[in-house]
């Protein structure tokens, strides 16, 4: 069982910068790769970022991209999203999710793969 908690979210304005946070604990974090989701009223979950066990493979959405940078450290059992540039389209609730990993390599995309999920913090940007 792994146990995931976001903090970090807010309203800020847009292009301000906002980092959102995911404490996990339970089971060993090191051993799981992460994701950030998002979700939008009205709108489907989507995949944000996600990040591989050791932390140096990622993968981002195209909207996202250049802006938006996952992270992890090991040694605190975190998971970091920094959020850059922000516009009123990245208005979400953020979750992260944890999966264990087949691999150090292994980087999960799909949502419907991973196994656990925090409760998500909302992020609103407007002026």
């Amino acid at each position: 069982q792994v146990n995931l908690e976001e903090s970090g979210g807010g309203l800020v304005q847009p292009g301000m910068s906002l980092r959102v946070s995911c404490a996990a604990s339970g089971r060993v974090f090191s051993h799981y790769a992460m994701g950030w989701f998002r979700q939008a009223p009205g709108k489907e979950r989507e995949l944000v970022a996600a990040i591989n066990w050791v932390g140096d493979n990622t993968v981002y959405s195209e909207s996202v991209k250049g802006r938006f940078t996952v992270s992890r450290d090991n040694t605190k059992n975190t998971l970091f999203l920094q959020m850059n540039s922000l516009k009123p389209e990245d208005t979400a609730v953020y979750y992260c999710a944890a999966v264990l990993s087949r691999s150090p390599s292994h980087i999960e995309v799909a949502g419907g793969d991973y196994d656990y999920w925090g409760q998500g913090t909302q992020v609103t940007v407007s002026t």
